[in-house]
């Protein structure tokens, strides 16, 4: 099959310590290397208010992974995510091209809020 592009964000429980998170963290990306998965970018978003009660929490540590991968692991991977029980909620997208454009421009800095609405209004 072909290999296609990825994003997964998850939220990681926010009773765990820093170390523990950080090894749950590398668990999931260690998981999509031995599937042969190409993760070309990782970003800690950091500890964030959620917008509802999640098992009784306010508050969670979002991760986010982007990464090249035969679609075949894609649920594999979901069912580790599943039985983690220090994940809170995650979501697994496929990019298609324009995805994967924006992801590189946010990451390179070349996009923000403030300039798209600049260049509408000129």
């Amino acid at each position: 099959m072909a290999i296609k592009h990825y994003e997964v964000v998850f939220i990681v429980t926010p009773v765990l310590s820093d170390s523990e998170t950080t090894e749950t963290i590398a668990k999931f990306e260690n998981h999509l290397k031995e599937a042969s998965a190409d993760v070309y970018h990782s970003e800690d978003m950091g500890l964030r208010k959620l917008a509802y009660p999640i098992q009784k929490k306010s508050s969670g540590h979002y991760h986010l992974f982007e990464f090249k991968a035969d679609p075949s692991i894609i649920a594999k991977f979901e069912v580790e995510l599943k039985r983690d029980e220090n994940v809170l909620r995650f979501l697994t997208v496929s990019l298609d091209k324009h995805g994967v454009n924006f992801n590189e421009r946010r990451r390179n800095g070349e996009w923000s809020k403030k300039s798209e609405t600049e260049e509408k209004s000129a």
